[in-house]
């Protein structure tokens, strides 16, 4: 099944916070690619995750050849043309930068976006920039360039209102997406967006949007305490075996990637997902589903909840 999400990495800071090194990657058939970055550090503004700690906000870059990207060649031998890093921090302290990457040509993608609000400009969010693949970049993209979205409005609007992620299985159906027409003319029809942690006073949100050909990834899921706090429960999730997921009936979990990545902050790579213990592994089994990445959503400088993307 060919996803928006073609690869995705890890990268976390050394003992001394010198450095950002591997912690772990999903690449598919891209083992040329995959090698090559098993192999690489990063300082401190130095290639893309070394450019998003420095910076202290996710980046979207569009154009790897060229640019500060240090493994370009390898990247376009992969067919990745676009890749956004999201680093994490907790408590204003970077824990792992994660990147995802795009591309490949299909007519079929989706799209990725990252909005921002500056209080200092203007009380709305704003496209900082976007992946737009195939149809979308050529009416949905300039449609969005243009748009304003007030706090709560909009699926960007929503996760940034709430400070969690949110997922629309239906965008034409929901009545909360402000570009629900534009979106069906290309074939968009489902949204994750989810707030990323900064050290500074801007919001930023990343969101993810799928086509019927192209999903986000096969499964998702976001996980958040329970109301005894000893636990994490699923808060929604949708898989493209299954369908829409319930909350509340994935069991609970207190260990594995989800479990580590919500106790630490770390963002967590599994390409193993069977071995997930309890439901997560035996869901994954169940529905041929191979790895996985825990991302940590962070609200108040703490861990709120955990998005976890499968593959």
């Amino acid at each position: 099944m060919n996803t928006l999400i073609k690869a995705v990495e890890v990268w976390l800071p050394t003992p001394d916070r010198s450095l950002l090194e591997f912690g772990g990657g999903l690449f598919g058939d891209a083992t040329g690619f995959g090698a090559s970055s098993r192999s690489m550090c990063f300082g401190r503004g130095e290639g893309l995750p070394g450019r998003a700690w420095f910076d202290g906000r996710p980046i979207v870059l569009k154009e790897l050849d060229g640019s500060y990207f240090r493994r370009a060649n390898a990247a376009r031998e992969a067919g990745y043309t676009c890749a956004i890093a999201v680093p994490v921090f907790v408590a204003e302290q970077l824990t792992g930068v994660v990147v995802f990457f795009c591309g490949g040509g299909s007519a079929n993608d989706g799209a990725a976006e990252l909005w921002r609000n500056n209080a200092r400009v203007t009380s709305d969010m704003t496209l900082v920039d976007g992946y737009y693949g195939g149809n979308a970049a050529e009416s949905f993209e300039p449609i969005t360039r243009d748009a304003y979205l007030p706090r709560g409005s909009g699926l960007p609007g929503m996760a940034w209102q709430r400070g969690a992620a949110v997922l629309i299985d239906d965008l034409g159906q929901a009545g909360k997406f402000v570009r629900a027409d534009s979106a069906a003319e290309v074939g968009i029809n489902r949204g994750l967006a989810f707030p990323c942690s900064t050290p500074s006073s801007d919001a930023y949100v990343l969101a993810l949007l799928s086509t019927t050909q192209t999903p986000i990834a096969k499964r998702i899921e976001c996980w958040a305490p329970d109301d005894s706090r000893h636990g994490l429960t699923r808060v929604f999730g949708f898989c493209e075996t299954e369908g829409p997921l319930r909350s509340s009936e994935g069991g609970t979990v207190l260990a594995g990637a989800i479990g580590k990545a919500f106790a630490s902050g770390v963002p967590v790579i599994n390409d193993m997902a069977g071995t997930e213990p309890g439901s997560v592994g035996q869901a994954a089994e169940a529905t041929g589903l191979h790895s996985l990445v825990a991302l940590p959503v962070v609200n108040d400088g703490a861990v709120s909840e955990v998005v976890t993307l499968y593959f």
